[in-house]
């Protein structure tokens, strides 16, 4: 008898794993979920949270797009894209011709889009009575040459310069358009006592609370609590804040564009996203998070 009963739960268990895994072989999916686009989009910190709105809006008006999207540094969101894990990049600064290379070995060939426009925000503390700087003192100072505020006019306090990581579009075109001044042979580097953040927020934050300091960071991502410098390209002046308008008439000197890149010609899911984020709906999400739009220009 116990032996009967012992085959007859093995009999019903068969029974019950076969229905089960017969009513959807293979895919648990829901017919709509089955239907859905997905798009993954990695990349620049410094956008991450512009893609974020950008994402959010569009997938409201198109519930069969669903879009995916991370930060980790334009470099990060440049390799996944060569690597074949994210159908879109976010980049802060152009795509090296290195990455092109590596790109092209993957049999990819990569197409760039400008899809806003940023400044560079020099910030202090609040507290630091400094208002201006020239393009080369901004230089001198994270290079290593200035070591205290006193020799800018300032207090008799160390300054502590901070930086996005290397791994960030920021860094990079910082390194080469301020730091390098845009000369292609200069190769004056970072202080080695400069502090390295990972993330845009992190360096407002280290700013706001740290009376000696000064930072860099997209205009999209200055808060009230520091104090922004007006920058002049020479030593002489006009000393230019930055704003939408300032960079729009080519005023500010630390300006730059940032850029998606699709591992090649986009399909047409993604192609009719692109065109979205540079329509006048996407470009008011732009302006909407302290950026500037591209359709302005």
């Amino acid at each position: 008898m116990k032996l009967y009963i012992a085959l007859l739960a093995a009999v019903l268990s068969i029974q019950l794993t076969s229905c089960s895994s017969g009513a959807n072989p293979g895919n648990s999916q829901s017919p709509s979920s089955q239907n859905q686009s997905t798009i993954v989009n990695t990349g620049s910190d410094t956008m991450v949270n512009l893609a974020l709105a950008w994402a959010e809006q569009y997938q409201t008006k198109n519930p069969d797009v669903s879009i995916s999207v991370s930060g980790g540094g334009s470099g990060t969101g440049i390799a996944s894209l060569i690597n074949g894990t994210s159908d879109l990049a976010n980049a802060s600064r152009k795509m090296k011709a290195e990455e092109y290379d590596q790109a092209a070995q993957n049999g990819q060939e990569p197409v760039e889009f400008i899809v806003a426009r940023d400044a560079i925000a020099i910030i202090v503390n609040p507290s630091n009575p400094i208002d201006q700087l020239s393009l080369q003192q901004v230089s001198d100072i994270y290079s290593g040459k200035y070591n205290n505020w006193s020799e800018l006019g300032g207090e008799d306090r160390p300054i502590v310069r901070v930086s996005r990581e290397t791994n960030s579009g920021t860094h990079v075109y910082f390194l080469e358009q301020v730091l390098r001044m845009g000369e292609k042979g200069n190769k004056t580097l970072f202080s080695p006592d400069t502090l390295l953040l990972p993330s845009s927020q992190g360096i407002t934050s280290e700013v706001r609370d740290n009376p000696n300091a000064i930072g860099y960071d997209g205009l999209g991502y200055v808060i009230p609590e520091v104090k922004v410098i007006a920058v002049s390209k020479g030593g002489q002046g006009p000393y230019i804040l930055p704003s939408v308008d300032s960079v729009n008439d080519s005023l500010y000197p630390i300006a730059r564009d940032l850029y998606i890149y699709s591992a090649g010609q986009p399909d047409a899911d993604i192609q009719e996203y692109l065109d979205w984020i540079i329509s006048p709906e996407g470009q008011t999400i732009v302006k909407d998070n302290g950026f500037v739009p591209i359709s302005a220009q």
